[in-house]
């Protein structure tokens, strides 16, 4: 049985999110802990599509092959499903508290919250901008992953 089960959610599904799961897929192998992870859009704007070629590039300059990944939109029943979802920035936080059952187990938060001094913050959103800015998110959705395989190691 997996020691838990992370949802990231993003607007797309094609950049931030999928990179959040990369992420802590990696940072979840080397701890040795089994978790289901995946990841999805509040839109359905890029269902069954890959994540954006910019994402991929960055994470396999870090290792992680994101190419097979490929977008979906969040539901209801992911409450259900996962143990943790987590929002990459406000819009989707709302527009996931806009789609969560009365009742479910699932904890919901900002993605940052789990960064000590990041409380509150959104993942850049590195779409409009250059490859920089994917670094950018890159580091950001690392360091949740790192805070959030220590949190599940305790």
């Amino acid at each position: 049985m997996p020691d838990g089960a992370v949802l990231f959610v993003c607007l797309g599904n094609i950049c931030r999110s999928p990179m959040a799961e990369g992420a802590l897929r990696a940072e979840a192998a080397r701890a040795g802990l089994d978790l289901r992870i995946d990841s999805a859009g509040t839109a359905d704007y890029h269902v069954g599509e890959a994540p954006d070629a910019r994402a991929v590039r960055t994470a396999r300059r870090h290792g992680v092959d994101i190419s097979g990944l490929r977008g979906r939109q969040a539901r209801a029943q992911d409450f259900h499903d996962f143990t943790h979802i987590f929002a990459l920035d406000h819009s989707n936080l709302k527009g996931l508290q806009r789609i969560a059952p009365a009742a479910h187990g699932a904890h919901l938060g900002l993605l940052l919250d789990l960064v000590p001094g990041r409380e509150g913050q959104a993942v850049a959103d590195p779409w409009y901008g250059e490859e920089a800015g994917f670094e950018q998110t890159w580091a950001e959705v690392t360091a949740a992953a790192r805070a959030l395989v220590h949190q599940l190691q305790r």
